[in-house]
């Protein structure tokens, strides 16, 4: 299986999985902070971002997802790493915990623990934030350098759209459009609860401006997990790692152990 990925660091290896839609680059504020205790392998999931759709096609269930994780982690000789993920990754990580593949798991945002309704929202609050990122590449990068505009268009994801440049909020809309693994994750999805019971450490964080999996999912993950650590993120949105960096960086690193509670 062809994973795209960035690294950085050493010491124990840490596997950064994002979204749907998104790409590796949804960790960069985080990267280097984790890179000073691990090593970090920060991938693009099969159809999104420089990985392709493997050659049997998109998985098309949670446990076909585990199973090319598994295979990546030994082509890469990763004995059971820590991972961290956000939403569709998020949910991924989980699932990898809960299969007894990792050390550890972060959780932000995850999937998998909304009612079908939520779901559907949900997906179509994603759907659409596609469907825009199909206008014309000149008229989408203009209206991007604008503030009110980009902060219009990324407000469903993150509480402080500022933070995101114009250039980083063009290259990820791009992304979005470009990336084949969508509609299959999206149907796929629709039949998709988390149900497991990891035994590994497990940190669930939430942001509590959360747009697209609202943050009173929290206490649904708080019953369905009840030796897990669970964090509400304040001033916070769907993708933390852009709104609150440090914040989001230290909660990872509790759950690898690599910083002291």
């Amino acid at each position: 299986m062809l994973v795209n990925s960035e690294r950085r660091g050493s010491g124990s290896p840490l596997v950064l999985i994002h979204g749907i839609g998104h790409r590796w680059q949804a960790w960069e504020p985080v990267l280097d902070r984790l890179a000073e205790h691990h090593r970090v392998i920060a991938i693009d999931l099969p159809g999104f971002g420089g990985s392709p759709v493997p050659d049997g096609g998109m998985p098309a269930s949670m446990p076909a997802v585990v199973g090319l994780m598994e295979k990546f982690f030994r082509a890469e000789g990763l004995d059971r790493p820590h991972v961290a993920g956000n939403s569709l990754g998020g949910a991924i990580a989980l699932e990898l915990a809960a299969a007894d593949l990792v050390s550890s798991a972060t959780a932000l945002s995850p999937g998998g623990f909304f009612t079908d309704a939520e779901r559907r929202r949900a997906l179509g609050i994603l759907s659409a934030l596609r469907f825009n990122s199909f206008l014309p590449g000149p008229v989408m990068k203009a209206g991007l350098r604008l503030g009110a505009v980009k902060s219009l268009c990324y407000v469903p994801l993150l509480a402080q759209p500022r933070n995101l440049s114009a250039q980083r909020a063009y290259e990820d809309a791009l992304a979005l459009r470009k990336g084949k693994g969508f509609r299959p994750v999206v149907k796929a999805a629709r039949a998709y609860a988390f149900a497991g019971a990891p035994t590994v450490p497990v940190c669930v964080g939430w942001g509590e401006r959360d747009r697209i999996f609202r943050p009173h999912q929290l206490e649904r993950a708080r019953e369905r997990l009840p030796g897990a650590t669970h964090e509400l993120l304040p001033a916070c949105g769907h993708v933390p790692m852009s709104d609150a960096p440090d914040l989001v960086a230290g909660l990872i690193l509790r759950t690898t152990g690599a910083l002291s509670t």
